[in-house]
């Protein structure tokens, strides 16, 4: 199964999505970025479904950064379909959201979220997380085979 060096990057706020993607591309983070604006786009385009029924399924993003609070489909239920599924389930996702309930934090642990980092309001620090998340989950760490392998 080849992965692309491709990050999906699921958010339906427009201005989040120009600052993530002004944010990679100051770091110097060349992975080609996939914007979907809701959940139920992120399971297509995972899924190769609907729109995105001619992707090829072996073409996995090498990570995915998932909001929370999404149209259509929450981020809580995308995130738990992903893991349900042996195409996905070691699939990296990080949420990336606002959220500051205690209960999406230990929900998004329990469904397999590798990581949960709140959007810094603040423009320098959001900088900051953005590099060491490009740093960390695109250079540092290895990529774990399709399940079943």
């Amino acid at each position: 199964m080849s992965r692309e060096r491709l990050i999906l990057l699921v958010e339906d706020n427009d201005d989040d999505v120009q600052l993530t993607l002004r944010a990679l591309r100051l770091h110097h983070i060349a992975n080609a970025v996939k914007v979907v604006h809701d959940g139920a786009e992120a399971l297509d385009f995972l899924f190769c479904r609907g729109a995105y029924a001619d992707r090829s399924p072996d073409e996995l993003p090498q990570l995915v950064l998932l909001d929370l609070k999404l149209p259509k489909v929450p981020g809580l239920d995308v995130l738990r379909k992903l893991r349900e599924e042996p195409l996905t389930r070691r699939l990296p996702v990080v949420i990336l959201t606002s959220s500051n309930v205690e209960s999406d934090l230990a929900a998004s642990y329990d469904l397999g979220a590798n990581s949960y980092i709140r959007k810094p309001v603040d423009f320098t620090q959001f900088m900051e997380a953005v590099q060491h998340l490009g740093l960390y989950w695109l250079v540092l760490n290895e990529v774990a085979p399709p399940a079943g392998d």
